[in-house]
């Protein structure tokens, strides 16, 4: 298969694609005109996992190398709620980066983008971008971002050789996951299924990757969310925190599930010391780079739902680069410019030479290498059998700030499924009524 024919049967999912350390230094988008050398000086923030790092350490690298009169100083931020706030801080100072790579979908309507934020609607490459991506980075006032990454999966990625040793096969149903898990336990060399709450962001995949099987079920289930008609108190969103709760319950998780991070759980996938882990399919990048021998020992298959009719594969679009309004007259010409350069044929190579692909990109100028990882294909069978949709937060604007956190309590067993579930429909209140959201 050509990477131009598996970009193109990628992106007829029609929906899809986050979510996606120490704080960044507290440089802002109005300070230093002008670098070493008296050339221009702009920002970038980003986050802070590895991947990122060295996708933008080269992507930089070969921006100032096409543009000798303009430096690149970058910045990181926390990933989850914490980074939120970082950004949200920011804004509201005056003090936010030139540049910014941010979550797409209902965290960026949270931004208020129509007062914040630059309208690059205007910009060459915005033609070229896929619709489905384009609506979830604008309002009816503009278009604010440009995509970096790709598209990705959320699902439960799984060490294929754990699976080939102890004659495990995919499961499609929550039973057949649950029974998988305990063989797995009593086999006694890998831990059943990894949890990483050091990274508090991560706790959220058994409830945030269950959405594709809701809306298998209720396929209005996201508008009548939207209008406070739904809840995740009832069933069948109430699943995703009941599946949480249920491999604590059931002690299936690594001993050290609780301090664990993201890249200590990619390492136990990767070693076969964890089989199955929750998780975003873009984290195969960090796994390449701290693990590049057994990226083809990790697949990923939809999280089961409680009837295997309903299973299907949640797709989150790519990350957007993002202007704020404090950018303004040279600094905003090379902001562009370096959107410009990350969404061009140069800059899209860039991103296939230092990370691996978790799905499609969403722009015409970039397309997949020839090669990809297996956990790709394992994607791409969900969407040619018509299994996969769209991350809630691409559907209703409605996500609350503290779900992170409160999956950690569900999942820890601090707190019960249901006290949990009721939590989080408290919890996206207050950010429902400051969006005027009508029944709320």
């Amino acid at each position: 298969m050509s990477a131009r024919s598996l970009t193109t049967r990628l992106l007829a999912i029609g929906g899809a694609t986050v979510l996606i350390g120490g704080l960044a230094a507290c440089s802002s988008g109005g300070s230093a005109d002008t670098g070493s050398g008296g050339k221009l000086q702009i920002s970038y923030l980003v986050d802070n996992s590895t991947a990122t790092a060295v996708t933008t350490k080269a992507l930089v690298a070969a921006f100032e190398k096409s543009n000798p009169d303009i430096t690149v100083k970058v910045d990181t931020k926390p990933q989850g709620t914490d980074g939120d706030n970082l950004v949200k801080t920011r804004l509201s100072t005056g003090e936010m980066d030139d540049v910014f790579n941010y979550n797409s979908g209902s965290l960026l309507q949270a931004l208020n983008p129509d007062n914040t934020l630059v309208d690059l609607s205007d910009q060459s490459w915005a033609k070229d971008v896929d619709k489905q991506f384009t609506s979830v980075v604008s309002t009816d006032k503009g278009m604010y971002g440009a995509p970096i990454g790709t598209s990705f999966g959320g699902g439960v990625m799984y060490n294929k050789k754990v699976y080939a040793d102890l004659g495990l096969k995919i499961p499609t149903t929550w039973d057949e996951f649950i029974s998988n898990s305990e063989k797995i336990k009593a086999a006694g060399k890998a831990a059943p299924i990894i949890q990483t709450y050091g990274d508090t962001w991560t706790s959220q995949l058994f409830v945030l990757a269950d959405f594709a099987n809701i809306a298998a079920q209720q396929s209005d289930w996201a508008s009548q969310y939207t209008a406070h008609e739904e809840s995740y108190a009832k069933q069948p969103a109430f699943a995703g925190f009941q599946h949480l709760a249920a491999v604590q319950d059931k002690s299936l998780l690594n001993e050290d599930y609780a301090s664990a991070t993201q890249a200590n759980g990619l390492k136990m996938l990767a070693d076969g010391t964890g089989a199955q882990y929750p998780m975003l399919t873009n984290s195969i990048s960090t796994l390449q780079q701290d693990s590049p021998d057994a990226v083809d020992d990790i697949g990923v298959f939809a999280l089961p739902a409680d009837d295997a009719a309903d299973t299907r594969m949640t797709i989150w679009e790519p990350n957007g680069l993002y202007v704020p309004k404090t950018t303004t007259g040279d600094k905003l010409a090379a902001a562009k410019k370096f959107i410009a350069f990350a969404n061009s044929s140069d800059g899209c190579k860039v991103q296939n030479d230092t990370g691996i692909a978790g799905g499609p990109y969403v722009i015409s100028s970039c397309t997949l290498p020839d090669s990809v990882a297996p956990i790709v294909d394992d994607l791409q069978k969900y969407i040619d059998d018509g299994k996969s949709s769209s991350a809630l937060e691409f559907h209703s604007p409605i996500k609350g700030p503290n779900l992170e956190k409160i999956c950690v309590q569900v999942g820890s067993g601090i707190s019960t499924a249901a006290v949990g579930a009721k939590q989080y429909d408290q919890d996206v209140v207050q950010q429902a009524q400051q969006l005027g959201i009508k029944g709320w």
